[in-house]
């Protein structure tokens, strides 16, 4: 009986240690996620002939940022990414939700294995449709491929009236590109492991949440190049 209780420990103990050490390696790879989003979005931003124009930015209600979208098969292939949104509050940007990005078509890029995606969400529609559980650009979401430069003196009225613009950046090359057909969805689980247990995603976006550490290069870098405040 002894021996049998022994064994029963046992299993607990490394089912516990199995458990921890899988929760352990999800969260290393939320902060790799999030440094790389917000490596990604400086990188962009220091190429000033090449980048998101400031304007647009400062203007921006949210961002999301992609970074590495995974991209299989030729012309029509599957496309998958995980990312973070970000919103703008009275107080600066807020703590970050996850999101996952899927399908879609990325246009130019056939061939490429991996493709960084920026969304800017520039009105309070496009911005009810990021607390939303899932919704698709181009379907629920007007989406339109955005300037690239200094300023955007290049809108078009389709870009103007956008509830979101997007970007890509794949082997060096940065450009607007319009996802029409991707669909995001909101990644809970992640969320659940960046801040420890389940939030509400709009308490989040409204900066009723603090900034958990791992998150704080994110937002800063998000502070330093669209400013703070609505």
């Amino acid at each position: 009986m002894l021996e049998h209780m022994s064994f029963r420990v046992s299993s607990t103990l490394v089912l516990a240690l199995l458990s921890a050490t899988v929760m352990l390696r999800a969260g290393e790879a939320d902060n790799r996620r999030l440094n790389d989003a917000a490596s990604m979005f400086r990188e962009i931003m220091d190429t000033p002939d090449r980048s998101i124009p400031r304007d647009l930015l400062k203007s921006s209600r949210c961002a999301v940022l992609i970074p590495g979208m995974k991209k299989a098969g030729f012309i029509v292939g599957a496309k998958y990414g995980r990312g973070f949104a970000t919103c703008r509050t009275q107080k600066g940007w807020s703590a970050p939700v996850a999101m996952r990005i899927e399908g879609g078509s990325v246009g130019f890029q056939i061939g490429a294995s991996e493709t960084d995606i920026v969304l800017l969400v520039m009105n309070k529609r496009g911005m009810d449709r990021l607390l939303s559980s899932k919704f698709t650009l181009g379907g629920e979401a007007t989406v339109a491929a955005g300037p690239v430069g200094r300023d955007s003196q290049a809108q078009t009225d389709i870009t103007m009236r956008a509830e979101i613009l997007s970007w890509s950046r794949s082997r060096g090359v940065f450009a607007g590109i319009a996802l029409q057909g991707a669909t995001l969805r909101a990644d809970e689980d992640t969320d659940k492991d960046l801040y420890g247990k389940t939030v509400n995603r709009e308490d989040v976006l409204n900066g009723m949440v603090a900034v958990p550490p791992p998150a704080a290069t994110l937002v800063s870098t998000m502070t330093k190049y669209a400013g703070v405040g609505k």
